[in-house]
């Protein structure tokens, strides 16, 4: 006996809603991909986006600036590059000044903040190496908050609605990009990395950066 047509109708309301429900999942999780991000950040090779990110403790308020020439709409007015300043952490002037490393967290992600704190550890044994950090979405009071409890010295910025997460293919965290002069993507670590790895990535990083002739 087949199905009465009430039956029938509701069963293929569900299939099409199934399938509705998977198209959107592939095009979002397609959207935050390209040829230069993955799920696992940024890939070796390719350069970090130029952005301009308000400092945590910065008098700074707004969106993080994407845009890569003026009149982008909500990616921004200006160019990001152009966009510098006290309470601005500005990925260009990062890769203009030498190598670094760019640190994505959450604010209430213990593994992130663990990172964080080796980061600081380390940071007074590699001074050529410039450390950042992005907190993605969250509260601002809380993340200032993080930032003095745990007494980190090194910049770190405010992505109140996850642009960056999108652009960099920020999926986990604590997730780390260790980048040449210029913004050249020379590796990303996803995933806490203990601190005499660490300490070996940061020498590493600093031995690419002078083997490609840049000098402190």
């Amino acid at each position: 006996m087949s199905d009465p047509p009430t039956a029938r109708r509701r069963r293929y309301g569900w299939i099409v809603a199934l399938v509705a429900c998977a198209l959107i999942v592939y095009v979002s999780l397609n959207t935050l991909r390209s040829d230069h991000v993955s799920s696992r950040g940024p890939k070796a090779g390719s350069r970090v986006p130029p952005f301009a990110a308000p400092l945590a403790l910065g008098p700074v308020n707004g969106d993080v600036n994407v845009a890569r020439k003026a009149g982008e709409g909500e990616a921004g007015h200006e160019p990001a590059c152009s966009v510098r300043g006290p309470g601005i952490l500005n990925s260009c002037q990062l890769a203009e000044r030498g190598p670094f490393v760019l640190a994505f967290l959450a604010t209430r992600g213990t593994k992130c903040t663990r990172q964080l704190d080796v980061l600081e550890r380390l940071r007074a044994a590699h001074p050529d190496v410039q450390i950042a950090a992005v907190a993605i979405r969250g509260d601002r009071g809380d993340l200032r908050a993080l930032v003095l409890r745990h007494g980190w010295r090194f910049p770190v910025a405010y992505d109140h609605d996850g642009i960056l997460a999108n652009l960099l293919g920020v999926a986990v965290c604590p997730l780390l990009t260790y980048a040449l002069p210029g913004g050249v993507v020379r590796d990303s670590s996803v995933g806490e990395v203990a601190s005499a790895d660490l300490d070996r990535r940061l020498t590493a990083l600093e031995r690419a950066a002078r083997a490609k002739g840049w000098r402190p």
